[in-house]
């Protein structure tokens, strides 16, 4: 059986998806979009409306992936709760050793928009910030943890921190601190 191509708007969205990503949302032109995805300006525009909506298409496709990844570093981290929290850190610090590591595309694209608050991709990543930070609260919940919103958001001020500062100083040991820090975090909060 012969492998399914993707549609034209899935490449069109892979093809933003790694330019956005590499170099930038302002940096890349429609033209370079179209150009990656072996289509027409006019079929692009066919798919995407405005490069604004082509913008929150590229992070629409990142939240689940991006979610399911998180998850799944929580659930391989051997151990109790603590260090199932820090498992994320670690694992997002080994692939910040990667050299085409380029920090948090929601975040990223946050900044890069920072003066259009009503922009749909900040919606989309707001969302998607969210969506990680009540499935930590979930997660806390279950573990009988009173204080799970409070902890849940302690942990993504970490994680969104040490996003930023291993981008501005290309060392992944400040996740690695950031993951360190949570896992006391959530063992004080299991003490109690």
């Amino acid at each position: 059986m012969a492998p399914i191509e993707p549609s034209t708007r899935d490449r069109i969205v892979a093809a933003a998806s790694k330019l956005f990503y590499s170099e930038g949302i302002r940096a890349v032109s429609v033209d370079a979009v179209a150009e990656t995805a072996g289509v027409t300006k006019r079929t692009l525009y066919y798919h995407f409306t405005s490069k604004d909506e082509l913008i929150a298409a590229y992070l629409d496709a990142r939240d689940q992936p991006n979610l399911t990844l998180f998850k799944r570093w929580f659930m391989e981290t051997e151990g109790p709760l603590p260090d199932k929290v820090q498992g994320i850190f670690r694992s997002l610090a080994k692939a910040a050793r990667h050299p085409k590591w380029k920090g948090c595309g929601f975040l990223r694209t946050s900044a890069e928009l920072a003066n259009m608050p009503g922009h749909p991709a900040m919606k989309i990543g707001a969302a998607h910030k969210k969506r990680f930070e009540d499935w930590l609260r979930i997660t806390f919940e279950s573990e009988g943890i009173t204080a799970a919103p409070k902890l849940a958001r302690q942990v993504v001020l970490l994680l969104d921190g040490s996003f930023a500062l291993v981008l501005l100083h290309r060392d992944p040991s400040y996740m690695e601190a950031a993951g360190e820090a949570a896992s006391v975090l959530v063992s004080a909060a299991l003490d109690r």
